[in-house]
């Protein structure tokens, strides 16, 4: 991947388009291999290593696009990656994802691809990824990486909360009906989303209570 991670962004799954689409180069490149065999052997030409030469050339040449075409997913992100000499990145942060889903057509059951489609929060609606080698697999990695990220917000939030209430108890501020109101209400979520643990949501809630 040429995209450079962010700080504490660690990568999840690099995925490629099926190697079905690969198919139609070996056969090209045997082609041109058998012509050039032909062409040496048989009307003893020089001119059938330079056929050898540009099938060999062709083959590398689409066989590294296939590998720098690819799908990342991060605990940040998804980023979508083409280009061979050129570089194109397009990325969705994954607190932009709304849904994920994708789909597969009977020969992409039989050989293991499919499109995947993602909603982001974005004006431009929808990405599409075509050809995908597991969609499956991409989908999935994607909605963990969701929950995941989701969990680490709410821990965030959890630990600047736990901090604010010790520094307010510390101190002479005092926090009105409404503010506890607010807060505990807070706490209540951050317990039912799984960020906090029954003992951390009672400790918290006795900070601020000034228990």
């Amino acid at each position: 991947m040429r995209t450079p991670l962010q700080k504490g962004e660690k990568i999840l799954l690099v995925t490629y388009s099926s190697w079905t689409s690969l198919v139609m180069p070996v056969l090209i490149t045997l082609l041109g291999i058998a012509a050039a065999v032909f062409i040496v052997w048989y009307l003893h030409s020089v001119w059938g290593w330079l056929a050898a030469v540009l099938a060999a050339g062709y083959w590398l040449i689409r066989y590294y696009t296939w590998k720098a075409n690819i799908w990342v997913v991060t605990n940040f992100r998804v980023i979508d990656e083409t280009g061979l000499l050129s570089h194109y990145a397009k990325e969705s942060p994954l607190d932009h994802i709304n849904n994920v889903s994708y789909d597969q057509t009977l020969a992409g059951r039989l050989f293991n691809f499919g499109h995947v489609e993602i909603q982001t929060a974005a004006q431009a609606g929808a990405t599409d990824y075509y050809n995908v080698n597991h969609p499956k697999r991409l989908k999935d990695t994607i909605t963990a990486a969701q929950a995941d990220y989701k969990n680490m917000q709410y821990s965030s939030q959890a630990m600047q909360m736990a901090a604010a209430l010790d520094a307010r108890n510390g101190g002479a501020q005092k926090m009105d009906a409404p503010q506890v109101a607010a807060e505990l209400e807070k706490l209540f979520e951050l317990k039912m989303k799984g960020a906090l643990t029954e003992e951390e949501y009672l400790r918290a809630k006795k900070r601020l209570l000034g228990h």
